[in-house]
């Protein structure tokens, strides 16, 4: 079970970051261009939204069925026990706000404003995302799936 959400946390990130950077793109489009952000777009926005979720909820068990979490003072000292333990669960937190925040708002606003939304409050998110992954060869690293 424990291989099995390993790798659907990790699959699913891919997922996730494919649909913040499109959202992104497509935000900063209409922002620019100051045109308005289609339902299509929204629609993107929402699949961003429900993606971290997931990933929320599946990082969520990992986090207390994982070896790499360490709930003791004795992690603190070490960086990897540290990162899984504080790091990457509190800036994936901060992403999944942020990107529920950003879609909420944008989702209550006209078109013309949602875009501007859409694309600072993600932007924000994408930045913890990448900082908060344990990408592969880092310290942290884990596979690339």
């Amino acid at each position: 079970m424990y291989n099995f959400l390993v790798h659907a946390h990790s699959g699913i990130r891919w997922i996730l970051l494919l649909f913040l950077v499109l959202s992104i793109v497509f935000a900063l489009v209409k922002w620019v261009g100051k045109k308005p952000f289609w339902e299509e777009h929204k629609k993107l926005a929402f699949f961003t939204f429900i993606s971290t979720h997931t990933q929320l909820l599946l990082g969520l068990i990992l986090y207390f069925i994982s070896p790499k979490v360490i709930f003791s003072g004795a992690a603190m000292k070490d960086t990897v026990a540290r990162f899984f333990l504080v790091e990457h669960i509190s800036l994936m937190i901060l992403a999944i706000i942020l990107i529920s925040v950003g879609y909420i708002k944008a989702k209550k606003q006209a078109p013309e404003k949602s875009a501007k939304t859409i694309a600072i409050f993600f932007i924000l998110a994408l930045v913890a995302i990448l900082a908060g992954i344990p990408w592969p060869g880092g310290p942290y690293g884990s596979a690339w799936m």
